[in-house]
Formats: C-alpha cells, sequence, structure tokens
C-alpha cells in the first residue's frame, strides 16, 4: 500500500491540529473527557484534516488559515461515528469497543452531540464566514444519508442510485466541504473552491468503496470486524450489488435478510467472486475522475500530495 509522504511543514500543521482537538474536548465532566479522549484516540488517519490544510496552500492566504477548518471537519467526523454506531448499534469500529458499547447510549449520545458542538464553535473562529455554510450544509447532509438505506439490490439502476446517494450524504459531503473548507480559507478563487469540491466529493465516493470492498475481502484481525459485517447488518453495499447483478441470483439479493450463518458464509465467497472487481474499478474510475479536478491547478507540492492522497485512498487496507 502506497504511504502517504508529508513535508514537515505539513506534519508539523497536523501535529497542530491534533493538539488543538485535545484541547477543545477538555470538560468539566469527567465521563465527557474521557469519553471524548477514548474516541479520538481510538484511531484515524485525520485525514479530512490533511484535506483542508493541503487545499489551503493553492491559495493567497497563510495555510494557517485553515487550521480552524481542519478541526471543524475532524470534529464533525467524530460526532457522526458515534451516531452512526448508536444508529446501526454497532459494537466495535475499526476493531475498538464503540463509545455507547464501553459507556452506554446516553453518554454516547451526548458525546456526540457535545463534538458538534465543538465543531460549530471552531467554524465560528474560522475568518471565513463561509466555512460555517459549508459544515452546516454537511452535517446535515451526512443526517439525510442515514436515513437513506439502500432498500434493494435490483434492479441494479435502482440499486446503484441508492448507494451512491448514500454514500454521498455519509462519507463524501464531509471529504467535499473539508476540501472546499480548505480552498476557501487559503483564498481561492470560486472556481478553485468548486474544483476542489468536486475532488472532494469524487475522492470520497471512492473512499466507501473500497472500505465497502474491505468489509468483504480486508484483514480481520486488521479491521476489527468479520467478513461481511455489513451484510449480517442487513446493510447493502457495492459488491453486493454487482455480485447479484453478475449472478441473477435471488438467494444471494435475500442474504441480508438472513441469520444463517451457513447461508452468510456462502453468499461471502459469491461476493468475493463476482462482485469485488467491478466495485474495485467503480473505485478507480471515481479517482481518475477526482484527479481530472486538479488540471485547473499548476503542479506543486499541494497538487502532488492529493494526488498521493487518491492513489492512498485506492490502495489502502484499512
Amino acid at each position: 500500500m502506497k504511504q502517504l509522504v508529508l513535508s514537515p511543514a505539513l506534519q508539523a500543521d497536523l501535529q497542530h491540529v491534533e493538539q488543538l482537538i485535545l484541547e477543545r474536548i477538555k470538560s468539566h465532566s469527567a465521563v465527557m473527557n474521557v469519553a471524548g479522549r477514548y474516541l479520538l484516540n481510538s484511531g484515524g488517519k485525520r485525514l479530512r484534516a490533511l484535506l483542508a490544510l493541503v487545499c489551503a496552500r493553492f491559495g493567497q492566504n497563510e495555510p494557517a488559515s485553515a487550521v480552524h477548518a481542519a478541526i471543524a471537519v475532524e470534529l464533525i467526523h467524530t460526532a457522526s461515528l458515534v451516531h452512526d454506531d448508536l444508529v446501526d448499534e454497532a459494537e466495535r469500529r475499526r476493531g475498538v469497543v464503540t463509545v455507547h458499547t464501553r459507556w452506554d447510549h446516553g453518554v454516547a449520545l451526548l458525546v456526540g452531540d457535545y463534538f458538534f458542538a465543538l465543531a460549530a464553535a471552531e467554524m465560528a473562529l474560522s475568518p471565513d464566514p463561509r466555512i460555517i455554510t459549508y459544515f452546516a450544509h454537511a452535517a446535515m447532509t451526512i443526517c439525510e444519508g442515514e436515513l437513506s438505506p439502500v432498500m434493494t439490490t435490483t434492479p441494479l439502476e435502482t440499486a446503484l442510485e441508492q448507494y451512491y446517494y448514500k454514500i454521498g450524504c455519509k462519507t463524501a459531503a464531509l471529504f467535499a466541504s473539508a476540501c472546499k473548507a480548505g480552498m476557501a480559507s487559503g483564498g481561492g478563487t470560486d472556481e478553485q473552491i468548486n474544483a476542489m469540491e468536486c475532488f472532494g466529493n469524487d475522492l470520497g465516493l471512492a473512499f466507501q468503496v473500497v472500505d465497502d470492498i474491505l468489509d468483504f475481502v480486508g484483514d480481520e484481525q486488521t479491521l476489527g470486524k468479520p467478513a461481511g459485517s455489513d451484510m449480517r447488518r442487513g446493510i447493502i453495499t457495492l459488491p453486493l450489488i454487482y455480485a447479484v447483478a453478475a449472478t441473477q441470483d435471488e438467494r444471494l439479493a435475500a442474504v441480508v435478510d438472513t441469520q444463517d450463518e451457513d447461508e452468510i458464509q456462502w453468499a461471502i465467497g459469491r461476493v468475493k467472486r463476482y462482485g469485488i472487481e467491478p466495485s474495485r474499478e467503480a473505485a478507480r474510475s471515481l479517482i481518475d475522475r477526482a484527479l481530472t479536478y486538479l488540471n485547473i491547478f499548476p503542479e506543486s507540492e499541494p497538487h502532488q500530495i492529493l494526488s498521493d492522497v487518491a492513489t492512498f485512498v485506492l490502495e489502502r487496507d484499512r
């Protein structure tokens, strides 16, 4: 897997963002403080913060102008994960026990709300008032996605429309707003801001497609969950959609409604055989399209970093 190589200056900026996030979550409530720190320390690449910081480097302003946007997007992301786990009643995320499992649903809900409030406060500190609008819209879109499950695997056109709408809301919206906010913070033009939004959207779509592929083929010890975890919970993702389309198998289409382990294992094998490669091709096409939006920018270090991020998203294994 390709590793991201960042300049010392960018690494320093990310470390600064991390330090500020830890400072922001300090609370008078001992439970809130412990739960918040536990959540932030349980993993994460800070990829969305990185996007905001890198996109700002294309503009005319100092890169530090994007720090508040970088902090806000990570706080929103963390809050959305807490609420996502509550909705799905997930016990683990990336191999780590979720907040509501470690404490209780009430604590988890309050921690998620607290992080959203912290994000709102952080947005207000940004010198560009548009940042509030960008992230508020993203937060609303994330909620819309949670309320829009993929309902069917057939017909293919309907299934794909539902799937891409959901992941566009659930994942891509925050990637897009991170890039958009970073470019705006850096003093970019309207054309540049729109280009970065499109880049982030396609990057986020590809990120989720790869995530859904890994759910079937990733290392269980690394991911901390069994293969086909989403399918076991009745969640329809792209590999299953393509596998059903390839086989026209009604038994496979009905697997999301069963709890029979033998049936699930059979279905996982079918998805691996018929659904993974077309899903990988879809992710590659999304990354290729994302990179076209960078064509308006001159070759530079930020340009190369975003290209490397795109490759990283495509080749990641967790």
